[in-house]
């Protein structure tokens, strides 16, 4: 696994692949990282709405307001 100084490091090595996002609201979401900015707002491609491992919703691209996020892992 490669070292990362910095979290916004950790996440531009994420560009392009899936990413698991889970929110505050306890939503959680999967999908291609598209782009990020320092406030940790983030764009995925081909997002998906998962709970206990199942597809509830298809949402395409979608922006993701930083502060509404409690978890970015890779897929």
């Amino acid at each position: 696994m490669e070292q990362h100084s910095r979290p916004l490091d950790a996440l531009n090595a994420a560009r392009g692949k899936q990413v698991i996002v889970n929110l505050k609201n306890g939503a959680m979401l999967t999908g291609k990282l598209k782009a990020f900015d320092i406030h940790i707002n983030v764009v995925l491609d081909e997002a998906k709405e998962t709970k206990d491992g199942e597809v509830k919703r298809q949402l395409g691209t979608v922006f993701i307001r930083g502060d509404t996020i409690t978890i970015i892992s890779p897929a």
